[in-house]
């Protein structure tokens, strides 16, 4: 192997991507000398295939329905989507698969960057295999943090990989829409796809196994999925035991006996995700590729020295690009700390700067589906399971004034969880058009532990659908 080369930084970042960004960023801005180093596109997987191609994707269709539901401005909305129009928007917010303005953001605030491959070789050391064929060895004075995020999962069934699947990667970058697609999956992924490819007027098919949108309450997963088949997408609950790309191209799976087989022309993996950390070395560190575990400044246990990080995605607390932002920055803060010896204690603090205390149960998420779920916290079976001694208020956001102003016939609802004993709302949920704006206020009470009756006194202007809090308090207090 030829070395061409040594170079050392204070921190090295495995991963150019939202989270590798953040923790380069604040670890610069603590005072560190750092380099990131990344093999493909710096921004990752959320700025070119993931968060903002989706929802690029998403929104024309969206806002053809919001004002096809507004008497007096529908009548100006004739016609389909321009589809053509909507790929070129995706394509804008990817910057159309280039990095270059990425590229020069890491340069203006500071942060180095290495291309290639990179992988753990010893204490503080990686090596990174760069496209000539060289490997440059690179050494850090204090910290590696791993931020290489996660990657899709193909499940276990026969032929499946051989008749090349697409992944949210493929889905969200295509040039053209294919007549029918088959998706396999249940979950947020599955969903928001299955609503871009029926607004872009293909057959949708979505196979799952279980409950659709499992994670969420029943009465917001149920109303998506009610809108998802009544645009035409069509639900099958089954195990498929075989996939195969025929000589035409069309894909044809294999549901059991005496079952039709599903026969599309392309096939959509969205199963769920896992840790991106197949060729890192971490197992010659002694850490477990498969068991990431982690403090809540994201300090891999069990790491000789306590330099390796792993943050975000690839660490499996909370698979969230906002929330693995958030674990970038107290690792971020806590790696320079560490360095500086500022740290008060070898532990951090729960809710400090250094500590991601939120990923525990106080994470906020949005479903972009027709229509939205925006949930934060616990539902009421997490906190049921919890042993927490809970009242669940339940409420109509479509009598509140402001959602009836917002949309005519508008549908919706909203779900408190309290803590009776502290007197806490410890998880919301909301269902509707445009509730993703809802969600931070939520996100404030719970993770601000505000007591109900300081919610009281926050007074939601009139007429917004935020008056639902309102509603909610009322329901609570006379109960």
């Amino acid at each position: 192997m030829n070395h061409s080369g040594s170079d050392t930084w204070d921190l090295i970042v495995l991963g150019a991507g939202a989270v590798g960004e953040n923790v380069a960023d604040y670890a610069t801005k603590g005072g560190l000398r750092t380099v990131i180093v990344e093999a493909q596109l710096v921004g990752g997987e959320c700025s070119y295939w993931a968060c903002m191609p989706s929802k690029a994707l998403l929104r024309p269709a969206a806002a053809r329905l919001a004002v096809q539901r507004v008497a007096g401005a529908s009548a100006a909305v004739t016609g389909d989507l321009d589809v053509a129009a909507v790929l070129e928007r995706r394509t804008g917010f990817t910057s159309a698969w280039d990095d270059a303005n990425q590229v020069s953001w890491l340069d203006s605030a500071g942060i180095d960057l290495v291309r290639g491959r990179g992988r753990i070789v010893g204490e503080r050391t990686v090596d990174v295999a760069q496209a000539d064929g060289t490997v440059r060895r690179l050494t850090a004075t204090h910290a590696v943090a791993v931020c290489t995020g996660s990657v899709p999962t193909l499940p276990p069934i026969e032929g499946l990989a051989d008749a090349k699947p697409w992944t949210s990667r493929e889905a969200t970058s295509i040039t053209d829409v294919p007549g029918s697609v088959a998706i396999l999956g249940g979950g947020v992924v599955a969903a928001e796809l299955a609503t871009i490819y029926r607004s872009l007027g293909a057959e949708v098919t979505v196979i799952l196994r279980g409950r659709f949108l499992s994670r969420f309450e029943d009465f917001a997963s149920d109303r998506v999925r009610a809108s998802l088949e009544e645009s035409g997408v069509h639900f099958v609950t089954a195990s498929p035991s075989s996939v195969t790309r025929a000589q035409d191209g069309r894909v044809h799976i294999t549901l059991g006996h005496n079952v039709e087989p599903i026969i599309v022309d392309e096939i959509i993996v969205a199963t769920g995700r896992h840790s991106a950390t197949t060729g890192l070395g971490l197992e010659d560190v002694g850490v477990s590729p498969t068991d990431l575990r982690v403090d809540d400044s994201m300090r891999v246990a069990g790491a000789h020295g306590d330099w390796l990080y792993a943050v975000g995605d690839v660490n499996g607390r909370a698979l969230y690009t906002h929330q693995g932002k958030y674990q970038a920055r107290a690792a971020g803060l806590a790696i320079a700390a560490r360095a500086a010896s500022t740290l008060p204690s070898d532990l951090t603090e729960p809710w400090s700067d250094h500590a991601a205390t939120a990923d525990h149960a106080h994470v906020p998420s949005v479903v972009f589906t027709e229509p939205e779920i925006a949930t934060v916290g616990l539902t009421s079976e997490e906190a049921d399971q919890a042993g927490l001694p809970i009242r669940v208020i339940d409420h109509d956001l479509g009598s509140v004034a402001g959602a009836a102003v917002r949309s005519d016939g508008y549908a919706g609802a909203v779900r408190a969880v309290i803590d009776l004993e502290r007197q806490l709302i410890v998880g919301m949920t909301f269902v509707g058009q445009d509730v993703s704006e809802l969600l931070h206020a939520a996100t404030i009470a719970i993770v601000g532990e505000v007591p109900l009756d300081r919610l009281w006194h926050a007074v939601p202007a009139y007429p917004t659908m935020n008056e639902v809090w309102l509603r909610l308090l009322e329901a609570e207090r006379y109960a």
